[in-house]
């Protein structure tokens, strides 16, 4: 079911709809104007919710930029006096970035 059909359902996708004056246009715990759509809704049998989230590890995140800083610092430093072992640096901070946000 696509997010117009549900909002259709609970009577918030008609544009053309006039809310009573009485009424908040958020205020819909009763009035469904379509109830076969709703029913579609209710039924989250087949909906799996996972109440485990994997976040990410910001000590580590926080580690990793501080030594690819480190490095690119050294690399900024080396463009003086060697410029290909400068270029290898720089290369090498960007995959420790790359390997930051797998963190």
């Amino acid at each position: 079911m696509s997010d117009r059909e549900i909002m259709n359902a609970k009577g918030l996708g008609s544009s053309n709809y006039k809310y009573p004056p009485t009424r908040s246009r958020f205020d819909h715990n009763d009035s469904i104007r379509n109830p076969e759509l709703y029913g579609k809704i209710k039924n989250t049998k087949d909906i799996k919710y996972s109440s485990k989230f994997k976040y990410p590890d910001a000590k580590k995140h926080q580690i990793i930029s501080f030594v690819k800083s480190g490095v690119r610092i050294l690399g900024y430093g080396l463009l003086i006096i060697n410029l290909p072992i400068a270029v290898g640096v720089l290369i090498f901070s960007e995959v420790i970035g790359i390997i930051e946000e797998l963190v």
